[in-house]
This record gives C-alpha cells, structure tokens and sequence, in this order.
C-alpha cells in the first residue's frame, strides 16, 4: 500500500497526471461532439436552403414545406441577403434589444452578416439571394463548455493542494509543539538538580574564591530555565501585557554580552526609557537575541549592534536592531525568514523563522528587513502594538498549532 506522507510527491504528480487526463480527454470528447452537431447544423441548414428555394422556384401551396422545414428553425441564426450582404426581410433567430428602431434592426442585421461570412460560406438560394448562417447558441456554449470545465478542474487542483500542502504544515507544527513540551518538561529534573548544586557551593567554603563563576553558572542555570519555559509555552497561548520596552531588551543584551565575542560592542539608546509595548517579556527576549545572534554571525564577530527604540504613535512602537555586517541583497529581504534559510556552514537556519513567528503570530506584530546595503549593514524592524486598548487583537490562536 502506498504511504501517502512519505510519497507525497508521487501523490502530487499522480493527481496532476489524473486531472491532465481527465482534462484533455474532456475537451477531446467536447471537441467531437462539437464537430458532429456543427455538421448537423450544416445538413439542417443546406437543408433549410434547398426549401427556400424551392419555394422561391415554385408557386404551388407549399404550406407543409414552409411550415414543416422553414418556420421549424428555432435555433439556428438566419439571414437572407443579396450578393453585396445587403439584408433582406428574411430572418430568423436573430435578438433585437427592445423597441428597436427599423434602423438600428437593418444595422443589426448587417452587421450579423458581416459575421457570419467570417464563421461560415453563404448558401445561395436563387440568383442575387443568399443565405447566411452561423452557430446556434446551443453549439456556441458547447464549443466554451471544456474550457470552463478545465478552468473548474484547475480551481479543484489549486484548492485541494492547498489543503493538502496546509494539513501537512499543521502537523508537523503540532508535531514540533509536542516535541518541544516533551523537551521542557525532560530539562525541568536537571535544571531543578543544578539550581540546588548553585545553592550548595552558595553556600559552601569554595563560595569566596569562586564567586564570579558560580555567579556566572547561576546566570546560564537561569537562562535554562527561562528557555525551558519559552519551550514549554509552545502550543499554548502565552501571557500578552503591557511591558517596558527598554528594560526587557536591557535585560537580554546585558546578558548576551559577556557570552558573544568581546569585539562586538551593543548598545541601547537611552532616550526611550520610559516607552511601553504589548508583549511577552520571555518570548520577546527569545526574538531580540535571535536577530542580535544572526547580527554577530553577519559581522563575524567583529562589529557593532545599535539598538533604537521609537514610539512611532500611541498604537505602535518601532525597535530598530541595526548591525555593521555583509548586509542583505534586496532579493533576499523575505528569504531570510525561510526555515532553513542559513548563509552558515553549521546552524539550522531557524533564528529569523522563529522570531517572525512569535511577533507576528503571538504578538500581532511585524518583523522585517527595514533597509540593508551589501558590505555596510543591515536593519531590522520589529514593530508591537503600544496600548492596552487593543488587548483583544492579542486573543489569538497558537500559530504553531494552526
């Protein structure tokens, strides 16, 4: 039996294959069809020519004839004309708009003349009289019919593959969230044992001489169990409230600075202290260090990270995190948030792809590529709403489990 996940793209090529089959036979079968009734309608036509004339030819009563063959054409556009395509009082099946004046019916009719000499050769009657004819409209709406049904089938495709592609992205989200739960809850019985060692040599004789390093261990011991919790927020709904903006990032960079190379300098403008965002203040830590990361790796270690917080009006605050490395070709502004998008031999390429999630589906925000210049430097702007008044906007499904 075919394993529909692992063979997905056999899957897809056979659908594609079926709905080109289907398609094509459909437009076959249509296209005969067409052919065979356009060649009826010719017959009725030559048919109904052969009675005109006959009639025109004959002055016997020729009731049966003119009733039985003539006034029996319900379908078939009719005009009768002279050599030059002048029409005569002869027709059938022909629309005119309403209350149509004599004139604009002769324009008409010249004009359906006009086109039926392109469709189809005039059958003459008797002499200086000719018939001219074109498709019904039965024939005319079965010549578009395939076509339509394609456009049909190619909507039916589009949407199915659509589901498809967005069920298999669903569960490999609630696959991921699960993983990560199961990750957090597997680091909680270490991290809880390392807390008690901290607190041990805290208070132990060793406490003097090593203070700066068991302070240091206290610091990532911390840091672990900050991000088994973000972990552990994975696949829930996460608190949004209002923080202070420049505090929660302080907070990340003063951490990140002893633990990233010491000739890459960061700094916080001062001027923005008192500025306020909705936000998680865990989550949110998680996305400043991802793109100051990604800004170390972009200057190889060398360079500067100038962060700028704007309050842009009362609904938005902007947090500007610019660095001094390679700079983005403008192609690339979007790529760069593709899982797996790296420009590192090692790395999985997920930093930008995580923090894009979190602000935009946790926090409603947007995190872009504001401006770069190959070889100068590159700028991302994250923007977060600034007020509690729009809470409600935060009430929102886990984007990892959608």
């Amino acid at each position: 039996m075919l394993d529909l996940y692992h063979n997905r793209g056999k899957v897809k090529w056979i659908i594609f294959i079926a709905s080109l089959i289907i398609s094509v036979g459909s437009i076959y079968y249509t296209n005969t069809l067409v052919s065979e009734l356009k060649e009826r309608e010719k017959k009725q036509i030559t048919l109904y020519a052969s009675a005109m004339e006959y009639v025109a030819n004959n002055s016997d009563n020729l009731t049966f004839i003119h009733k039985g063959i003539i006034q029996e054409n319900h379908n078939i556009p009719v005009i009768v004309a002279d050599a030059f395509g002048n029409p005569t009082d002869q027709y059938r099946n022909i629309n005119f708009k309403n209350n149509a004046t004599e004139e604009e019916k002769d324009k008409k009719l010249r004009a359906e003349v006009q086109r039926m000499k392109m469709d189809y050769e005039p059958i003459q009657i008797v002499e200086n009289q000719y018939l001219y004819y074109t498709n019904s409209e039965l024939l005319t709406r079965l010549k578009f019919y395939p076509y339509v049904q394609l456009s049909v089938i190619l909507v039916f495709g589009i949407l199915a593959y659509a589901v498809f592609n967005q069920s298999k992205i669903a569960e490999q989200n609630r696959v991921w969230a699960g993983l990560t739960k199961e990750t957090a809850h597997q680091l909680g019985t270490p991290i809880a044992s390392l807390m008690a060692w901290i607190d041990y040599l805290k208070n132990s004789p060793v406490w003097e001489e090593n203070k700066e390093v068991i302070v240091e261990l206290d610091k990532d011991v911390s840091k672990l169990r900050m991000v088994t919790e973000r972990f552990s927020n994975i696949g829930s709904s996460p608190v949004i409230k209002e923080e202070n903006v420049y505090q929660v990032i302080d907070e990340a960079v003063n951490y990140l600075r002893p633990r990233i190379s010491s000739k890459v300098s960061i700094s916080l403008n001062t001027h923005a202290e008192d500025v306020e965002a909705m936000m998680n203040k865990s989550l949110f830590e998680w996305v400043v260090e991802n793109i100051c990361k990604n800004a170390v790796d972009a200057m190889k270690g060398e360079g500067k990270i100038a962060i700028n917080i704007v309050k842009d009006s009362e609904k938005f605050v902007h947090i500007d995190i610019t660095d001094t490395g390679k700079g983005i070709d403008k192609s690339m502004f979007k790529k760069v948030f593709n899982p797996g998008f790296t420009t590192r031999k090692r790395g999985w390429g997920l930093g930008l792809t995580l923090a894009k999630r979190i602000i935009e589906g946790y926090h409603q925000g947007r995190v872009f590529v504001y401006q770069s210049e190959v070889g100068k430097g590159t700028t991302f702007r994250i923007v977060l709403r600034g007020n509690k008044e729009n809470t409600s906007e935060f009430n929102v499904e886990d984007p990892f489990m959608s």
